[in-house]
């Protein structure tokens, strides 16, 4: 015949007789429970890490049940438990930057970067194609702004591939030799 060892093991191995010593924790977790978890939502970026905060809140809460003076306010008691644990993870978590000699980033270039130097190098290059004869104006921007070859250029403006090469050649001698262009480069 076999004896338990403890009794008390024995009994909480039985379901039917197991009782929460605190059943008006069960009853307030069940009522307020969806209701925390969207507080706990509201902390955390990710569902399942806000069930998991909800849970520890909820642990704190009921290893501290007796103490709990007041049960009208255990809604703001379990909310600070989130908040505490979830600023406790935030403190805790593991950072990836280590101290090195060199910058991973590479060095900036000077007026590639910035936004500003780029639309006045823009509006400068513009105000160059302007200055350019209609034709020459009309061929580069077919050319370079409207990306076609230099057949559909031809076929577009209704003159020779021979005559795009050399109108186009033309104008961008004139925009490498344009004094406003040289001041933005």
């Amino acid at each position: 015949m076999t004896t338990p060892v403890c009794t008390s093991a024995s009994k909480a191995a039985s379901p039917a007789t197991q009782t929460l010593p605190y059943p008006s924790f069960s009853s307030y977790v069940k009522a307020r429970q969806p209701v925390l978890l969207r507080t706990a939502r509201s902390l955390t970026a990710n569902p399942s890490d806000a069930e998991d905060l909800l849970q520890t809140a909820l642990a704190k809460t009921y290893v501290a049940w007796e103490r709990i003076e007041d049960h009208r306010a255990l809604d703001g008691y379990v909310r600070r438990a989130l908040l505490n644990t979830r600023t406790s993870q935030w403190r805790k978590r593991r950072v990836d930057e280590f101290a090195c000699d060199e910058l991973p980033e590479p060095e900036p270039v000077p007026g590639r970067d910035d936004p500003a130097e780029q639309q006045a190098l823009h509006d400068a290059m513009w105000r160059a194609i302007m200055r350019l004869p209609a034709r020459q104006r009309a061929m580069v921007v077919l050319r370079y702004y409207e990306d076609l070859s230099e057949v559909q250029t031809a076929e577009v403006l209704g003159v020779s591939v021979g005559t795009v090469k050399s109108a186009v050649s033309r104008a961008l001698g004139k925009l490498r030799e344009d004094a406003e262009l040289a001041l933005v480069r």
